[in-house]
């Protein structure tokens, strides 16, 4: 079933920096004139952690990766091997109305099935046996440990495993969806399975060179600063 009536869809192929990846998520969210989806990569291994995150509980992967904290919530996802994705939703869009719940499970529903179809005995997380900590999806599941050691309600698992996650932050120009599939194998044709479960009219995009002068804006004034690394 098509959550959206059209859907933008970046194969973003230029392994970016933690501060950039950011940017261009914000950037993206302050743009999309229809729902948008972009997938990236990290040019290092790094760590991204949630808006309400201590830094203190991540200082020690400083040496050793690159550190970001994220606008959306959630909590610390170590990335490098990952396949991210960000979906941005404006605040114009019929969908916008849905609780920030039914549209976690919509996208993540979208993952499986592209994970089903790829042969994966992928399923939804329910609240029996996982964690449901009660609170909205922008800031519940903070854990200064690793996020994909513990699955909350609708996210995706395999084989009793999670292997995808996501935070979620609403604003007046929209709602973006920040997240990670990890630790199961994907095929070259994943994001576009993915997408297609999501929407039957998709639409490639590249990023544009606005989009991304903007995104550097960003990422030297908030994402790349101490000031945000350290805000808590």
């Amino acid at each position: 079933m098509s959550i959206f009536a059209a859907l933008e869809v970046y194969h973003d192929g230029m392994p970016r920096s933690a501060a950039m990846n950011m940017a261009i998520d914000e950037s993206l969210l302050e743009s999309a004139k229809v729902p948008s989806l972009r997938f990236y990569r990290w040019d290092h291994a790094a760590l991204s952690f949630g808006y309400f995150g201590r830094y203190v509980d991540v200082a020690p992967h400083q040496s050793e990766r690159d550190l970001v904290r994220r606008w959306t919530g959630g909590g610390v996802v170590l990335h490098g091997d990952d396949l991210t994705y960000s979906l941005v939703i404006p605040a114009h869009d019929s969908s916008f109305a849905n609780s920030s719940m039914s549209i976690y499970a919509a996208i993540h529903e979208g993952i499986r099935c592209a994970l089903v179809a790829s042969g994966k005995r992928a399923e939804l997380a329910t609240v029996a046996g996982v964690v449901d900590t009660g609170t909205a999806v922008s800031d519940r599941g903070y854990s200064a440990g690793h996020c994909f050691a513990n699955p909350v309600r609708a996210d995706v698992l395999v084989n009793g495993q999670k292997v995808a996650g996501a935070a979620q932050r609403r604003t007046r120009a929209g709602l973006l969806q920040q997240g990670s599939i990890q630790q199961v194998a994907l095929t070259e044709d994943f994001g576009d399975k993915f997408a297609a479960h999501m929407t039957e009219n998709c639409k490639r995009q590249k990023l544009g060179a606005i989009l991304i002068d903007r995104a550097d804006q960003i990422a030297k004034e908030k994402y790349g600063t101490t000031a945000w690394l350290h805000r808590r």
